[in-house]
């Protein structure tokens, strides 16, 4: 991919399809090898791109990311929980403002953090508006970042926070159930946020099944993430599966 040229291509993606169809590697999971080998099933399933990161690394990020952007098509953005998670080898990176949230250093602190070292690989950043929903259950994400999620029931505080995002110029919303969720995000609140704003609406966590992909899609989401479901899976079709129920 062309640097300045991923966000486009999402929203391309938006036209050409229903829904994008977003999945999630995260090197601390697997080794190399089966990286590649989700990137491939990916690639074959149809899906639009490939998220890699996660809320706390034990590993080192940049073999796995050169090795995944030389080995497939479509675009790698990176999906980074602090700011040591940014490599070169990506072609843009989700420049995620934990909105939800009130710890400073996740709205802003990391942010600064990683500025230079963005600036210096010349990595397309896509401003992200990044809000935690509760899953039901204590997650990674949460813990790490000292924050407490929305809770499932007050859509109107999530649209009001997904609108300030907008005003302060994001391109992307992100509502995050958390990996290994209980429960996905409520389709209720991502219709009520769909009403609110002009922004594309990712969503991710506790998506077990194409079936509620598909739901969130009629909701009002314009991209679905799956992680845990398809990287524990051993069956190579599931990913087609979820890729033909996002796309419609």
């Amino acid at each position: 991919m062309q640097s300045n040229s991923v966000l486009d291509y999402l929203l391309k993606v938006l036209d050409k399809h229903k829904a994008g169809y977003l999945v999630l590697i995260d090197p601390d999971r697997h080794t190399t090898d089966d990286c590649i080998r989700l990137a491939h099933q990916a690639e074959e399933a149809g899906v639009d791109a490939l998220l890699l990161g996660g809320s706390f690394l034990t590993v080192e990020l940049d073999p796995t990311a050169e090795v995944l952007q030389k080995e497939t098509a479509i675009p790698l953005i990176l999906f980074p929980g602090d700011a040591m998670q940014v490599s070169r080898h990506a072609d843009a990176i989700f420049y995620l403002s934990l909105i939800s949230g009130r710890n400073a250093n996740f709205l802003i602190g990391e942010q600064v953090k990683a500025a230079p070292l963005m600036r210096r690989y010349e990595i397309e950043a896509i401003p992200t508006g990044y809000m935690l929903i509760d899953g039901g259950c204590q997650t990674s994400v949460g813990f790490m970042s000292g924050t407490i999620p929305l809770p499932r029931d007050k859509f109107d505080l999530a649209w009001a926070h997904a609108l300030a995002a907008q005003y302060l110029g994001m391109k992307l919303i992100y509502l995050e159930a958390g990996s290994g969720a209980d429960f996905p995000v409520p389709h209720q609140m991502i219709t009520a946020i769909r009403e609110q704003i002009s922004l594309p609406i990712v969503v991710g966590g506790g998506i077990t099944d194409p079936e509620v992909a598909a739901a969130q899609v009629k909701a009002g989401a314009d991209f679905v993430v799956t992680g845990t479901i398809v990287e524990c899976g051993t069956d190579s079709l599931l990913m087609k599966t979820f890729s033909d129920a996002i796309h419609g």
